[in-house]
């Protein structure tokens, strides 16, 4: 079972998705389902988990429906607002969705470096367990540190790296992300996603070696057992191609065992996200 363990969909909205900037016009469109799915049968990916791109409730309805009428959407990271005082009877009510397997807040984004920590936030993560969600980080290396703070306190709930923390690529920098990248993965209940990598390089002018040293890195860090694969479509599409990206994933642990690259491409997604094989007879088109 290969399985993309992170990729998006949205129906382009230019208020909502002021995001996408002139640089990443190529965005400003629609991308749904059936632009997807013909990319991973192309590319031999069984199903892929749709993650959160717009920090609202309805964002997670409208990817929960996705998965309802597509298989191959085989799991929803989803939003809710972890800081909210009502967030028990969000969480409640969203434990009902079979396919919603955790949840992201995009921190990335936060002026604050450590938002991680913010009283109302970390009550918030410390809910996520008891509804057996798991938690999506998205961060740049500046924040690595509220995060390994964060994760100390809540050792048993399930974490997952998004973008190896968006690492320096373009200016080919290794410290202190790696550093912290490796104090990180010290917790055995943190995951990483090996993807939006290219995005980090210089768009359209990447060579597969420009990222040896970071991947290097994650994998002494983490090991084959606690990393996934994941495309960060259709983002990916302004650095690369799906199959360049998982080209670039495949390419570079091909030194491991099948066995563990089989892990990383599938089965770590299936045992973090608690996912079920999709039944593609019910697949529906479009």
């Amino acid at each position: 079972m290969t399985v993309d363990s992170h990729q998006h969909f949205w129906r382009y909205n230019v208020h909502r998705d002021a995001w996408i900037t002139d640089e990443m016009s190529l965005l400003r469109k629609d991308f749904l389902p059936g632009d997807l799915i013909p990319e991973l049968r192309a590319n031999a990916v069984d199903g892929c988990i749709a993650v959160q791109a717009d920090q609202s409730e309805d964002e997670t309805l409208v990817l929960l429906e996705l998965a309802s009428l597509h298989a191959e959407i085989m799991g929803v990271v989803g939003w809710v607002d972890l800081c909210a005082s009502q967030l028990p009877d969000r969480l409640r009510y969203f434990s009902q969705f079979e396919k919603l397997r955790g949840f992201r807040h995009i921190v990335q984004s936060e002026p604050d470096d450590r938002f991680l920590l913010r009283d109302d936030f970390v009550r918030g993560v410390g809910l996520l367990a008891e509804f057996d969600f798991a938690c999506d980080i998205l961060i740049y290396p500046r924040q690595l540190p509220a995060a390994i703070e964060l994760v100390a306190k809540y050792p048993k709930q399930r974490f997952v790296l998004d973008h190896m923390a968006k690492p320096p690529i373009r200016s080919a920098e290794l410290t202190p992300w790696a550093e912290l990248l490796s104090e990180l993965a010290r917790h055995p209940n943190v995951y990483c996603k090996l993807s939006g990598l290219v995005t980090e390089a210089r768009w359209g002018d990447w060579r597969a070696e420009d990222f040896k040293p970071y991947l290097d890195v994650a994998i002494e860090a983490f090991g084959p057992d606690r990393l996934m694969f994941g495309s960060d479509w259709p983002v990916c599409l302004l650095a690369g191609s799906y199959r360049d990206v998982k080209n670039l994933i495949f390419s570079h642990t091909s030194m491991l065992s099948p066995e563990k690259q089989a892990r990383i491409f599938g089965l770590n997604a299936m045992e973090f996200y608690q996912l079920k094989a999709p039944h593609h007879g019910s697949r529906t088109s479009g």
